[in-house]
């Protein structure tokens, strides 16, 4: 059962009849189709104790989740820990840091919440085809979602995504097609993608709020299992790594969904973390620029390709998000997001690729502006793993010493990689 109310566009308030199946707004004005719930009803029938008798997945949550859950495609999406840094704590000199770890879903980021719930939809509406926009992790999800559901994926990728990203999506089944660079501050693979859709009719799933607002609702379920995972106790920050900004949309509407149905009576604050190369998001933020007046990136270069999203698409819904939770944006640049990926593993055995481990980047320096207290509780979230991108591991480090098997050769390698014996 569905608990949507209506679907409304945020750009022209248009109302429409989720039963319709719309995906954009008709007049095409970029607007995405905010989704409404009954909370009254929702109150009824989700409880804590009804909760904690269902499995740790999406679909543990399906009364805020748009799709009945008779059309869900599991692949086992969500349940994700959030682990207590204590050595990456004392490293950054903070009291309480969590790392909510999205790299444990099922194709190795956060985006298997946001297209199980897409494809989810798919299934109702008896999709045949349907195609995404995306560096990597986003087809991916859709990809494999769309393999178990039976529907066909065609993938516009650009031309700089990793081989291991790519191979990802084509043993999932999906037809990739390769998009040369991104001009002006225009996506290529977002404006092939529309041509597509528009031409062929295809259903649209890219991690774009303004065309499938869907996915949108599948990350509420890293704020929901944040909040269970705390016994429903406040905490303090969230950091988000933001490129188009729908998660952190999402996340913002799961705050908010908590906060109505009454398990919280907090709102936790928000930080979008962009890459400095592309950081039109912060911007806004840090210069009070309405999302209207927004101008996307002209020329984005950043080694966490996953957030090389030119424009925020989402940016209304996360500018909202941080101002209501009295939150700030930051940004972090290639060197201190390559730093965060070494101390993710380091310190906490956690392999990110570096657009999972971009909010990390930016800690420190929150941190050292006191902005986040030292005695805050501050929950990270890593959203993508570290085999996406296993070429820009591999340049983290030096070639391994090659020995014969002799002891004495043995030991002058031991000293020359500083371990003791």
């Amino acid at each position: 059962m569905s608990y949507v109310t209506k679907m409304v566009c945020s750009r022209c308030g248009k109302v429409y009849d989720p039963k319709e199946g719309h995906v954009m707004c008709d007049k095409k004005d970029l607007g995405r189709l905010d989704v409404f719930y009954d909370y009254e009803k929702i109150k009824e029938k989700l409880t804590k104790e009804s909760l904690s008798k269902r499995p740790h997945d999406t679909w543990r949550w399906k009364e805020l989740m748009p799709v009945d859950e008779k059309f869900a495609v599991k692949l086992g999406e969500g349940g994700t820990p959030l682990i207590k840094a204590t050595r990456l704590a004392e490293a950054y000199g903070l009291k309480e840091l969590y790392i909510k770890d999205e790299t444990r879903n099922p194709t190795g980021s956060f985006k298997d919440r946001s297209m199980s719930v897409s494809v989810a939809k798919a299934v109702e509406l008896g999709v045949k085809v349907d195609t995404t926009a995306s560096s990597g992790n986003a087809a991916a999800a859709l990809a494999a979602y769309s393999a178990k559901a039976g529907i066909k994926t065609v993938a516009f990728v650009l031309s700089t995504a990793s081989v291991s990203k790519v191979a990802q999506l084509k043993l999932y089944g999906a037809s990739v097609i390769k998009v040369r660079g991104i001009e002006k501050g225009e996506d290529p693979t977002v404006k092939m993608m529309l041509a597509a859709v528009e031409e062929m009719g295809w259903y649209p799933s890219p991690s774009f709020g303004p065309f499938n607002p869907y996915q949108v609702e599948g990350p509420k379920g890293i704020s929901f299992e944040v909040a269970e995972q705390f016994e429903w106790k406040p905490y303090d920050w969230m950091l988000v790594p933001t490129g188009s900004s729908c998660l952190l949309a999402g996340i913002w509407k799961g705050v908010r969904d908590l906060k109505e149905i009454g398990f919280v009576n907090y709102y936790p604050r928000l930080v979008p973390v962009q890459p400095e190369g592309n950081s039109p998001l912060v911007r806004a933020i840090k210069n009070n620029i309405p999302f209207e007046k927004i101008e996307a990136e002209k020329h984005p270069h950043t080694i966490a390709s996953g957030l090389s999203d030119p424009y925020p698409w989402d940016g209304d819904a996360s500018l909202e998000g941080v101002k209501k939770t009295r939150g700030t944006g930051e940004t972090a640049n290639d060197e201190e997001i390559a730093q965060a990926v070494k101390d993710l593993a380091k310190y906490e055995g956690i392999f990110a690729e570096p657009s999972g481990a971009a909010a990390l980047g930016a800690l420190r320096k929150l941190i050292d502006n006191k902005v986040i207290d030292r005695s805050d509780r501050v929950v990270v979230l890593v959203t993508g793993s570290g085999f996406k991108d296993l070429a820009f591991a591999q340049s983290l480090y030096k070639e391994p010493p090659e020995i014969d098997a002799d002891i004495n050769q043995l030991k002058k390698a031991l000293k020359e990689e500083g371990v003791p014996f």
